[in-house]
């Protein structure tokens, strides 16, 4: 288990000093405000970030490693990248979802190129993203558009990376 305090957190917290700073500058009422409005965002996200990270741990003991490896692992190759690529793009959720379900996939077993093609992939076609969002507001033609040209990049860096990384 990694420390809450490593460098991400304590850089979050230095830039929310600074912006507290600035906003003092700006009205000595606004640190409390965004203060007040930051707990409160917290109380939304709390609940539905315990029953994520409780998810992501039942998918860990209820998936076998033995399949994750098989299937995501590091003698995967190209099929590894694909299924990856695919479980990423249906996916559903936010990162809360999303990055301990990904914790859970590196604790059974699946290689970095995997997790990198899943994590991509999710991020450019969470289809319930394109579906709720992108096609209502932009069209599908605007979607098709984006998403073709796009299709090979979550293979490709996860491809990138088992190169480097030479696994």
């Amino acid at each position: 288990m990694r420390s809450p305090l490593d460098t991400s957190t304590l850089l979050l917290a230095a830039v929310a000093v600074v912006l507290a700073i600035i906003a003092y500058l700006k009205d000595p009422g606004l640190p409390m405000l965004g203060a007040k409005n930051g707990v409160a965002m917290l109380a939304f996200v709390i609940p539905r970030m315990v029953v994520a990270i409780i998810l992501a741990g039942l998918m860990q003991v209820l998936v076998p490693q033995d399949f994750v490896s098989r299937h995501f692992g590091q003698g995967g190759g190209v099929r590894a990248l694909l299924l990856a690529t695919l479980a990423g793009m249906v996916t559903p959720g936010g990162p809360m979802v999303t990055v301990p379900f990904m914790v859970a996939l590196a604790n059974s077993g699946a290689a970095l190129s995997s997790l990198v093609a899943y994590m991509t992939a999710w991020s450019l076609f969470g289809l319930q993203r394109i579906i709720a969002w992108e096609a209502p507001l932009m069209g599908w033609r605007f979607v098709v558009a984006r998403v073709v040209p796009s299709l090979a990049f979550p293979v490709i860096a996860g491809w990138l990376v088992s190169v480097f990384n030479h696994e």
